[in-house]
């Protein structure tokens, strides 16, 4: 860091200090603010961060578009339309997401939040000291310290690859042209839902994974979902090991190791999605006296550091997940914790996760394995299948389903889904998981007819019929009828 002398920069001396502008370091600073805290909120790159920019928002406008051009594509099938193969203009296509982040991203900007009386400084920050943050124009001095500084897209070492050029989530929105085809390193969500994505707007897609694909998704929804992805045309081989990478620009070569021997795969492109590592690195956090590790900032239950107290980290570089909704979440926990002095606790079973493939898979709290690890025979599997939800009959999107792990004393311990719109029914059930709704509590509400969301209740009540309609019950009406 280029620093100014330290007799000319400005001293600062605020309730709080804010490293990052992502979802966690906004939400904190908005609160603090709008509760009349003085806030100094550090960031060197975009506002928004990574969510707005280079994640969450850019990949599912660029898979809206996919959507829609494989919706013209499949509509003479599932409808008896007849169409025109959609002609795909990748220049157009990019203005589209730019112009989706633009039209967001005035709920970020500098403008907003120093309108809010945030003094923003969009510079890099580090710890000088335990107390004590310094960047090129100023040294700041809070009472307490939040670092929300998020994560960054994690290479590995292949050989070849330091030379070569590749992509990743923060980058592959720029790629000048429509890949012929994209070779992908990694099978989890960012990678498939950028595969499908490519894949559907017209380029060849290839995706390597050294485990499993979708490793952390119910095995059966999981598989189901590649099959449908494999169906559409996606190549994706599990159990492949990039072992180097060789060529020239836009004519690269893969050598992936497996059981089976090697495999050569030649591309254009490269995209690397094996996941994301916390940016520790300018932070100077062995100065500050802050504990982390290759997960992150080592932290309390609470989210406040383990060995520096004035010190708090929320969000992704907090080593307790990577989600947007996560972050959010955390700083709900801080204002909590810190400002309002309640025992709150940023421990939670009900942590959802959805990957944006279409169809959507999604989970929540634990796994069925993990459940039955837990619980032995106590944990029970509700299912329910969309082809038998009128809704998904009539739009021609029968595939996938809602499992419900539950324990005999009918709380739902967790869940997973696979199905179109996976994301948005889910979460009826993080809302009685939060609010520790048994299943028969699911059953209770009217669901609006025909809608893909009927499937919560129409599990719940399928655990029940058998014991409605069971012989002692119906021998128990008959007699009922006989009262006057």
């Amino acid at each position: 860091m280029s620093d100014a002398p330290k007799s000319e920069r400005k001293t600062l001396t605020p309730d709080l200090a804010i490293i990052g502008a992502g979802s966690g370091g906004l939400s904190i600073a908005s609160g603090a603010a709008q509760l009349g805290l003085d806030v100094v909120l550090f960031e060197d790159g975009e506002m928004g961060g990574d969510c707005l920019n280079t994640g969450c928002v850019p990949s599912k406008a660029l898979l809206a578009i996919a959507h829609a051009a494989h919706d013209i594509r499949s509509a003479s099938a599932d409808f008896g339309i007849e169409t025109a193969p959609p002609d795909i203009n990748w220049e157009k296509v990019k203005a589209k997401v730019r112009a989706v982040i633009e039209e967001i991203a005035p709920v970020d900007s500098q403008e907003r939040f120093e309108g809010l009386g945030v003094t923003v400084i969009r510079e890099t920050a580090q710890f000088a000291d335990e107390a004590t943050l310094v960047s090129k124009t100023v040294e700041v001095k809070p009472r307490r310290i939040v670092i929300a500084a998020g994560s960054k897209a994690f290479v590995p070492t292949v050989y070849g690859l330091e030379t070569l050029p590749y992509w990743t989530n923060e980058t592959i929105f720029d790629i000048p042209d429509r890949p012929d085809h994209l070779m992908i390193m990694g099978g989890g969500p960012i990678g498939l839902e950028l595969a499908q994505a490519f894949y559907r707007l017209g380029s060849k897609v290839t995706v390597i994974e050294m485990q499993k694909a979708l490793g952390r998704s119910d095995p059966e929804h999981a598989a189901e979902a590649l099959r449908k992805l494999r169906q559409e045309g996606i190549t994706i081989l599990e159990g492949h090991e990039v072992v180097e990478v060789s060529g020239t620009d836009k004519n690269l070569t893969l050598r992936t190791e497996s059981a089976e021997g090697a495999t050569f795969i030649k591309g254009d492109q490269l995209l690397i999605a094996v996941g994301r590592t916390p940016s520790l690195d300018k932070l100077n956090l062995d100065a500050g006296g802050v504990t982390h590790n290759k997960q992150g900032i080592v932290t309390k239950d609470n989210l406040r550091s383990v060995s520096n107290s004035r010190v708090w980290a929320v969000g992704d570089i907090a080593g307790r997940g990577q989600f947007t909704h996560l972050a959010g979440w955390h700083a709900s926990i801080f204002v909590q914790a810190a400002l309002m002095k309640l025992p709150a606790k940023a421990v939670t079973q009900q942590l959802p996760a959805v990957t944006y493939v279409d169809p959507e898979i999604g989970q929540i709290g634990m796994s069925e394995a993990e459940a039955k690890k837990a619980y032995g025979d106590a944990i029970e599997t509700v299912e329910f299948p969309f082809s038998e939800i009128d809704r998904a009959i009539t739009d021609r999107r029968k595939t996938g389903s809602l499992k419900l792990f539950i324990r005999k004393n009918g709380k739902i311990v967790g869940a997973s889904i696979l199905g179109q719109g996976g994301g948005d029914i889910l979460q009826i059930v993080s809302v009685a998981m939060a609010n520790k709704l048994s299943l028969r509590d699911l059953t209770k509400h009217i669901s609006p007819y025909p809608t893909r969301a009927e499937i919560v209740k129409r599990a719940a009540s399928s655990y029940y019929s058998p014991k409605l309609f069971s012989p002692l019950v119906s021998k128990l009406v008959g007699l009922l009828q006989r009262i006057p």
